[in-house]
């Protein structure tokens, strides 16, 4: 359960003391003054969770979501450069205490497409038919990790601790596409160590392989020649069927593929009119899997197939890469760190209008009923998680093999609501959500507090990264110094959608909170049994 701050001392108090003389942590009393500065600014938190879940924008397109973030940490006395590795809507926000460690705190911030969804509403109701939203809860973590930097910033302030911190968006992550462009323009080559944070439905971290597959995106372009489709067809070349013969070889090749591996693929262009032979058209693919190596392979398989399809109709194909993920691969200090000040902070405290909310979505949407969590998970590691079979990807992972990095999730959704499903947005804007980001931003703060004043941990941190990380594998990203951020996505669904979209934003000058303004009593749900 939810501690309070007197809990809090207690339970910090007990882990110092464990701790030993060789962990000169952070005092018990200075993480007991972060949490309050994190109490104190839940309004804040609460706000910006909110604000940022109603302008719904997706990778690439988080204008208004890159704008009024940095301008928070702006205002809060953060040096922030915007546009960074030739991305519009990335930026980095630094702060700096004098000379000591870096720490570096991010968290994604894109939205999807096709999942705008009413929060506070248990059943799926669009706000904007057709149009993004946050389908996977990216509108609360980088809120969760500026209330923890603040928070941080403060007890440094006071007590002289040296250090910098720097904060992040991660954009584009739906999409896959901009950490390695970070890596690659060097914004983590002085960062000590990071942590990150995705939403979930507990509080927790591990270390070790994640169990995810890395992956590269990819675009096959073909190119043929028109003709009549009806009077000359034999004087056209389609490239229309360059790409259906590309996707039909390579659903063949997935019965001698390992079973780790994920592959899919949308076709983004066809043809105009059935009548003309097509002289253009487009797959989209992604090709996943779990060590570099194998991604590598699955990326050379399909473009074997792709030269082959061409061969077979008579076009020509060229491929850009549109993204890539690394592995993920937490670090073992750094997640036994955060592990310890999650232990302190506990789970929210749910009220009843909480737990009749998830119950109503359960309900409402089919899934199995699973109350809010009241017990910590256990620290995540390798043997606890066992063997993988493979599955998504997230780019946090090229930063986790540029420094040590370790991920945080907080428990800001619903048990068994399903991923990339207007069931995670439901969520998304309501009190639930707000105390998760709250409790997830009380452990940053006390292990940005741990960072800064032991220099053990850091040490301890890449001597891991080094001697037992880098012997599993090597970082071997797919980019090539002419590959670009795919910085058009989602422009013209945006420039269609946004006008609609900005009559739902979010005002926070005429309602104390977003379900105010949508009109949703969030309380009745505590009727539901």
């Amino acid at each position: 359960m939810n501690m309070t701050n007197g809990k809090i001392l207690a339970a910090l108090l007990a882990a110092s003391m464990m701790a030993g003389p060789a962990l000169a942590l952070g005092t018990a009393a200075q993480k007991k003054e972060a949490a309050a500065g994190v109490d104190a600014r839940a309004g804040m938190a609460a706000q910006m969770v909110d604000q940022v879940f109603s302008f719904a924008e997706p990778g690439f397109q988080e204008v208004r979501t890159s704008e009024y973030l940095a301008g928070i940490l702006e205002k809060n006395g953060f040096k922030v450069e915007r546009g960074v590795a030739g991305i519009p809507t990335a930026f980095t926000a630094t702060w700096s205490n004098g000379p000591g460690p870096k720490i570096a705190l991010g968290s994604d911030i894109d939205g999807l497409l096709g999942l705008s969804q009413y929060p506070g509403v248990p059943e799926m109701k669009p706000m904007v038919e057709g149009a993004p939203g946050h389908g996977e809860g990216h509108n609360s973590g980088l809120p969760m990790m500026i209330i923890a930097a603040l928070a941080a910033k403060d007890v440094m302030e006071k007590n002289g601790m040296k250090g910098t911190l720097m904060l992040w968006p991660g954009v584009a992550e739906e999409l896959l596409a901009t950490k390695a462009y970070y890596v690659r323009a060097g914004l983590f080559k002085d960062v000590d160590a990071s942590i990150f944070a995705h939403v979930g439905r507990d509080l927790g971290t591990g270390w070790g392989p994640a169990g995810n597959n890395g992956m590269v995106s990819v675009e096959y372009t073909f190119k043929g020649k028109t003709a009549h489709a009806a009077g000359q067809p034999w004087d056209g070349r389609s490239a229309l069927d360059a790409v259906e013969i590309m996707d039909v070889a390579w659903n063949f090749r997935r019965e001698h593929l390992p079973v780790t591996q994920r592959s899919h693929y949308v076709i983004t262009e066809g043809g105009g009119q059935p009548n003309i032979v097509p002289e253009k058209a487009s797959v989209w693919y992604y090709f996943r899997e779990g060590s570099f190596k194998k991604i590598r392979d699955l990326y050379e398989i399909g473009n074997r197939i792709s030269k082959a399809a061409a061969m077979a109709t008579d076009t020509t194909v060229t491929q850009r890469t549109l993204g890539y993920a690394a592995p993920n691969y937490g670090n073992k200090p750094l997640a036994e760190a955060l592990y310890a000040n999650i232990k302190a902070v506990g789970l929210p405290t749910w009220t009843e209008a909480d737990k009749g909310f998830a119950k109503a979505m359960q309900r409402a949407n089919g899934v199995k009923e699973e109350p809010l969590p009241t017990t910590l998970a256990p620290l995540s590691t390798p043997e606890g998680r066992g063997p993988s079979m493979g599955g998504g990807s997230d780019d946090i992972g090229d930063i986790m093999w540029t420094v040590p990095t370790v991920t945080i999730r907080y428990p800001s959704n619903i048990p068994n609501a399903i991923g990339h499903n207007r069931q995670s947005a439901i969520a998304m804007a309501t009190p639930l959500a707000h105390k998760g980001v709250v409790v997830g931003a009380k452990a940053v703060a006390m292990t940005i507090l741990d960072l800064v004043t032991t220099p053990k941990i850091i040490a301890d941190a890449k001597t891991y990264q080094q001697d037992v990380q880098f012997k599993s594998d090597k970082y071997d990203p797919l980019l090539t110094p002419d590959d670009k951020p795919a910085i058009w996505l989602n422009s013209d669904i945006m420039g269609r959608m946004r006008p609609q979209l900005e009559k739902f934003y979010y005002d926070p000058t005429k309602y104390k909170s977003y379900l105010e303004q949508l009109g949703i009593d969030y309380e009745a749900f505590a009727k539901v049994k």
